[in-house]
């Protein structure tokens, strides 16, 4: 049976003092593997650098199945298919999610990881209500163009820059009106929220930004518990997408963390 491999895009480092290892940048829910284009090209001199789209979002595969050790396993087949070993991981959100289950997995294909804004922990509160609201009128009205597609998720996203960042997904000949599979991701919403606990003793650093509650004090206790080598490092006056709003601040917390 042939495999499937996630869409990914593989570059090697282009600086003359670069290494062998690669740093696999995985993004979070509703995004793909642009959204952290502007951290992976600080590191590209150095570093290989694999971007990927998880199962479901940008130009990967589709499926009705999704959580985390699924989504771990689509990544270790990928790094298992490009003879990658000892890299390094940085995810945001449900990517650092799943980059958390891939180190417990598969431990011989990770060296360290960079977790920014998520904890391994399993959340209750549904933060994305208003935006299936907005993503679900536009697949029901089916707009032929983005303008139109504006009007429609405004009735679910009031925030600009959310409604800017979904419609980046925008897919008028999809049958879902993105790129990603709005509807599996309803369904697996529990799941993408929810987590088993992992057992990983890797460097791991992660990130927070200062005004968001993915990463809370009350956690501690369950990070060091299933990651006993963490690091935290706090960005200061940056919510979840603390990657876009304060990226110099990102690089050098990372940058760190590798030297």
């Amino acid at each position: 049976m042939e495999k499937i491999y996630l869409n990914y895009q593989f570059q090697k480092a282009t600086g003359p003092n670069n290494t062998t290892q690669t740093m696999v940048f995985i993004h979070g829910l509703f995004g793909d593997l642009n959204n952290l284009g502007v951290i992976a090209r600080a590191f590209a001199d150095k570093y290989h650098i694999l971007r990927v789209d998880l199962r479901n979002h940008g130009q990967s595969f589709h499926t009705d199945e999704m959580n985390y050790q699924e989504m771990a396993e689509d990544l270790q087949k990928l790094l298992t298919h490009l003879s990658i070993q000892n890299a390094i991981l940085v995810g945001h959100s449900m990517g650092g999610k799943t980059a958390m289950a891939l180190a417990d997995l598969a431990p011989n294909l990770v060296e360290k990881l960079v977790v920014i804004d998520i904890a391994p922990v399993a959340y209750q509160l549904n933060r994305h209500d208003s935006i299936f609201t907005g993503l679900f009128a536009v697949k029901s009205a089916k707009p032929e163009n983005r303008q139109s597609a504006k009007i429609e998720i405004a009735k679910g996203i009031k925030d600009e820059g959310i409604q800017q960042f979904m419609l980046k997904s925008f897919d008028p000949t999809s049958p879902e009106s993105f790129k990603f599979n709005l509807s599996s991701l309803h369904r697996n919403y529990a799941n993408l929220m929810g987590w088993q606990s992992v057992s990983v003793n890797k460097p791991t650093l992660f990130i927070k930004g200062e005004l968001s509650d993915y990463l809370q004090e009350k956690d501690t206790k369950t990070v060091l518990d299933q990651f006993p080598q963490a690091k935290l490092f706090v960005v200061s006056n940056a919510d979840h997408w603390v990657h876009a709003e304060k990226p110099d601040a990102v690089i050098r917390a990372i940058q760190k963390f590798l030297n």
